[in-house]
């Protein structure tokens, strides 16, 4: 019989924040899949769920590179399927460990569409997490929608006019991996009227947490684990 593989998100980085469900899936499952760069072994993922974890329960690292050449993710792909589909089909359960949810920007989404691909008979079933734009609002007491609002996720590696575009019809916008391009990003809120009271959060729910609104006056590049809250000009008064 083959095993099953849980795709589970972990939620932003606090241990008490999984989900009862995933606390479950994380002490009944024989191995662990943690991703990882080649680079450095360290999984945010991997010690959030710590606590949770069986003493004698297996853990795989699964190296995913950082990077954007096609052909060389391809490899990491199918690499990263080969073994996952070699524990299933040894009859182990495993699940797949990411930080907040496992379908938003996730690696996991990569794994799911190889290995369904590669063997479509592998039963996967999915644990949603808390997203770390939704503690970060909880932090803030930020109101993300109501009523007849929108609420627009963006990821913060689009140009400054594609991302000006989008914050302009944008109730409230959540800019997810807003690190490497921050200059970008900055200045898209300041052309849409948002730098003022837009909300920059990093490492939400770890110890390093930094909460900050506004950016004009900021230099250098936040931290890899940032995100933005922007309320719209309309809607501040409805923080």
């Amino acid at each position: 019989m083959n095993g099953t593989l849980y795709g589970v998100g972990v939620g932003p980085g606090a241990p008490d924040l999984l989900t009862l469900r995933a606390v479950n899936v994380l002490r009944m499952v024989d191995v662990i899949l943690a991703a990882a760069s080649p680079r450095n072994d360290y999984s945010t993922a991997l010690e959030t769920a710590r606590p949770h974890l069986r003493p004698d329960v297996r853990l795989l690292r699964l190296e995913f590179p950082m990077t954007r050449d096609a052909a060389v993710l391809r490899e990491a792909w199918l690499k990263a399927a080969r073994a996952t589909r070699e524990v299933l089909e040894g009859g182990e359960s495993a699940a797949f460990l990411t930080i907040g949810d496992p379908l938003i920007y996730s690696t996991f989404g990569y794994l799911l569409r190889t290995l369904r691909e590669m063997a479509p008979h592998l039963p996967v079933e999915i644990v949603p997490g808390v997203t770390s734009f939704q503690a970060a609002a909880a932090r803030t007491a930020t109101v993300l929608c109501e009523g007849g609002e929108s609420l627009r996720i963006l990821p913060g590696i689009n140009g400054r006019d594609s991302l000006a575009a989008e914050l302009g019809g944008a109730d409230t916008a959540v800019v997810l991996k807003a690190y490497r391009n921050f200059p970008a990003i900055r200045e898209a809120l300041r052309a849409t009227d948002r730098l003022e009271d837009s909300l920059l959060a990093s490492h939400v729910e770890q110890p390093e947490e930094d909460i900050r609104r506004g950016m004009d006056g900021m230099d250098g590049t936040p931290p890899y684990m940032s995100l933005i809250l922007s309320r719209g000009p309309a809607m501040k008064a409805g923080q």
